[in-house]
């Protein structure tokens, strides 16, 4: 692992189901070395459990990744949610509900604290609603989450669903992490737009924003991919 920098990633999986309808998790985690990530955040993890295990277990042992698991909602076969896949010690986990609507599918904030050569990292993975009204709700919580001074550094990682260059919560998003650069990952076979993110506080320590777009990738989810670095600053050891 490079000490001053981090390979990061983003990947809404759509449940380990891929363009041609079938839920491969060996084809996920093929695109998941394909990428090489420090850490990578995933969304619609559909974590089947049975008495051989469960789908978070199989993610472990096919990229060689600590799991940290972000369940949002039981399921009869097992959980649903987010989680994180990191290649550093984890320090602490914190779970946050941020649904707004009993009637809407259930959302959560996901934070690791990570131990990075010396330095707390806190990494936030998330997936918002599909309303605009939700997404306005959960980006607000989101932000008075994040913005207590002993959260940096911070990296936040997810898919937003915002469609709307203008909408609301893509311009708190921007005032408080900065300019919003990502490129479009969905659908995946023809990527129109900019639904997921990765943000960072200190914003200038984020770099090399780029699209997974093998053909392995497109195949495997209807997102795509996003990558980033994130870079140690000068002065640390």
């Amino acid at each position: 692992m490079n000490e001053k920098q981090l390979r990061l990633a983003t990947w809404n999986i759509h449940m380990g189901i891929g363009l041609d309808g079938k839920r491969n998790l060996q084809r996920t985690a093929q695109v998941i070395l394909q990428i090489q990530p420090d850490l990578i955040g995933l969304q619609e993890v559909d974590n089947h459990i049975d008495q051989n295990g469960n789908d978070l277990q199989t993610l472990n042992n096919l990229t060689g990744m600590e799991v940290v698991a972000g369940p949002t909602m039981q399921r009869t076969t097992g959980d649903y949610g987010n989680a994180l896949l990191t290649r550093l010690p984890v320090l602490k986990v914190e779970r946050y509900d941020i649904s707004v609507n009993k009637k809407r599918e259930p959302r959560g904030l996901l934070i690791v604290h990570l131990a990075w050569h010396g330095e707390r990292l806190q990494v936030a993975v998330t997936h918002l609603g599909l309303r605009a009204g939700e997404r306005r709700a959960q980006v607000r919580q989101l932000i008075d989450c994040l913005s207590a001074a002993d959260r940096a550094p911070l990296i936040l990682m997810g898919d937003f669903n915002e469609w709307l260059f203008w909408g609301r919560p893509r311009r708190w998003l921007q005032r408080h992490f900065q300019r919003i650069d990502s490129p479009a990952t969905f659908p995946s076979r023809w990527p129109l737009f900019s639904l997921d993110h990765i943000f960072a506080e200190p914003s200038d320590r984020l770099r090399e924003k780029r699209v997974v777009k093998t053909g392995l990738a497109r195949q495997a989810s209807d997102h795509l991919p996003l990558t980033a670095v994130y870079h140690r600053p000068p002065g640390l050891p």
